[in-house]
């Protein structure tokens, strides 16, 4: 309704709809009330200054009138035109709170892990930068700043990004911004070289005989990698497993990065987990309590047997990438492996023929230098 005078009744008639509605003022140019979903009323300002979009929250319709928000409104209007910094307007939101909210509601949907790694991204990444920042005050330029400032850490700024969208798109439904407001839209992430590795035939021979080395001193873990090499699962599928998910001679995961699956398992990973010792009810339960290992458990054993056979760059996660590998050289299907590794869609499982392509492509390079050099 442009044009429209705000006015008490004006304002109180308002009803929400199924999304923001904003309503600008007729009298002052730039100032009006925004209507969220929930019923929620808050006047703001709306405004462009060099070139650049300004939209701030001015306060609560249910603690000031029209009359006192048009003033303030036009002091922070009037501020913003002299090129003067304003102050944080009554009601106005933080950063870190709408962070807060964002990662309340997205608790129920990400998973335990995931939201850890999240909450470490937004306190190492994000807070550091944005905290302290007004939410309707962050602007595209500025994210594109700190994301310049990560350029020395890709994969910190590519996994950290995402974050803050949520972030924003929470402050959007908040209706602390305006809907279509996301500054983290259209940036390009960094062109990073994939981290995925494969283990070849020989590298194969040399962790298996540092396994057996230890397998008398730590039985268990070294159980854990043989499995994660034996079926392809994800580390954490493996060390929360409990016994009633292994029956008929396969495991039944209640719980993967998909949702629940089958893993259909080989004669060696039937006695890898035969060979276990039960006690209650976890494969791998920990020393003084009713749960299972955490991943750092392994991390002495994987240490020293990844020094000592020489493959300091491989990763467990890589022995999921070797699992892929050896299942396309012996000719399995995409959609066989894809099942195999629990992938949910096909163009996750086709990653790993490019990759075998480009491993087979460096190979024949390298014999051909080779070659050339006799």
């Amino acid at each position: 309704m442009p044009g429209t005078t705000l006015t008490e009744a004006r304002v109180k008639a308002l009803k929400p709809r199924k999304s923001v509605r904003e309503v600008r003022d007729g009298k002052l140019r730039g100032f009006g009330v925004r209507v969220s979903p929930s019923g929620r009323k808050q006047f703001f300002i709306h405004c462009q200054h060099r070139g650049e979009r300004i939209w701030k929250i001015v306060g609560d319709a249910g603690s000031m009138s029209v009359g006192e928000a048009r003033s303030v409104a036009d002091d922070m209007l009037t501020a913003i035109r002299r090129g003067e910094v304003t102050p944080l307007a009554p009601g106005e939101t933080l950063f870190e709170a709408v962070a807060e909210a964002a990662f309340r509601r997205h608790e129920r949907v990400w998973k335990p892990g995931t939201l850890y790694v999240n909450r470490r991204y937004l306190r190492n990444q994000l807070l550091p930068h944005f905290a302290g920042r007004p939410i309707a005050a962050i602007d595209r330029q500025e994210v594109r700043n700190w994301f310049a400032l990560l350029r020395a850490k890709p994969v910190a700024a590519d996994r950290s990004m995402p974050v803050l969208s949520v972030i924003m798109r929470e402050a959007e439904g908040m209706g602390l911004r305006p809907e279509g407001s996301n500054p983290c839209r259209g940036i390009r992430r960094y062109r990073r070289k994939g981290r995925e590795r494969f283990l070849s035939d020989d590298e194969l021979r040399h962790l298996a005989a540092r396994l057996k080395a230890y397998e008398t001193r730590w039985p268990q873990q070294v159980a854990v990698i043989r499995l994660l090499l034996l079926t392809g699962c994800r580390k954490g599928e493996i060390l929360t497993l409990q016994w009633t998910d292994y029956r008929e001679g396969h495991l039944f995961l209640r719980d993967s990065k998909t949702g629940p699956r089958t893993v259909w398992l080989s004669e060696p990973a039937r006695a890898v987990l035969d060979s276990l010792e039960r006690k209650g009810r976890w494969m791998f339960p920990a020393s003084r309590s009713d749960r299972p290992r955490s991943a750092s458990w392994l991390d002495p054993l994987w240490t020293r047997v990844r020094a000592e056979a020489e493959l300091e760059d491989i990763r467990l996660h890589d022995l999921r990438h070797t699992v892929a590998s050896l299942a396309l050289r012996q000719g399995e299907t995409v959609l066989a492996i894809g099942r195999l590794l629990g992938h949910r869609d096909p163009e996750t499982t086709l990653k790993y023929i490019h990759l075998a392509d480009a491993m087979m492509q460096d190979a024949a390079e390298t014999v051909g230098a080779a070659l050339e050099a006799e």
